[in-house]
């Protein structure tokens, strides 16, 4: 694990007390007194803060809509991406079977993980100081929310965005489908003319895989 004087240079806040941040980053499996607590918390703070985001920034848009983009916006997917970014994982500490099956990079621990950090920061530097904290990790995504997507799945908002540029439409290739009849998982890649890469999603059905692949390179594109 590395230091944690590292990790607020990355995330640009210094803490007050350090201890919050260890706590932050000490996953249950290497100890009894973990992150848990402050993920409860760091999730509350994170839903406040994205929701006051979105009705200040879509004054036009009704319950509903608001709603949705900020489920799209705080689920475990976009925050264990966050984490990613910031190389949350290098800091994480874990228990000795976590370490050996690569939970550092599990996107169950980052996403825990994140939002343990933004109730670490919440306690040690109030509300503006966590605020700052997230508005800086989601300001490209909130940038990006188009109240006129919400309701169109991953897949249709690719095809329209390529259709729009007179791109040709992505193709998806399912590579592998592992597990029993009841219970298998699909692996799809995906490729796109305008990616010189091949993107991989997996899901419980061929359509949920594709549909991450979707969102995957629509992730790319708008970068």
């Amino acid at each position: 694990m590395q230091s944690t004087t590292k990790f607020c240079k990355v995330i640009g806040y210094n803490f007050n007390d350090i201890t919050f941040l260890e706590l932050a980053l000490t996953h249950r499996s290497a100890a009894t007194e973990n992150n848990e607590r402050l993920e409860f918390l760091g999730d509350s703070v994170l839903g406040l803060v994205i929701s006051n985001q979105l009705y200040s920034q879509l004054a036009n848009s009704d319950e509903g809509i608001l709603s949705r983009l900020r489920a799209s916006l705080v689920k475990g997917e976009t925050l264990s991406e966050l984490a990613k970014d910031i190389g949350l994982g290098d800091y994480i500490q874990l228990g000795s079977g976590e370490l050996k099956s690569g939970g550092f990079r599990r996107a169950s621990i980052l996403a825990d993980a994140f939002e343990a950090v933004i109730g670490a920061i919440y306690l040690d530097g109030g509300i503006e100081a966590a605020t700052s904290f997230i508005l800086s990790q989601f300001d490209t995504r909130l940038a990006n929310i188009d109240p006129n997507e919400v309701n169109k799945d991953p897949k249709t908002r690719l095809q329209e965005y390529l259709q729009a540029r007179n791109q040709p439409l992505p193709i998806y290739t399912v590579v592998l489908i592992e597990g029993k009849s009841h219970d298998q998982t699909f692996t799809v890649n995906g490729e796109v003319e305008v990616i010189k890469q091949v993107i991989q999603g997996k899901g419980k059905s061929r359509r949920f895989a594709e549909q991450q692949v979707a969102q995957k390179i629509l992730d790319i594109l708008k970068k």
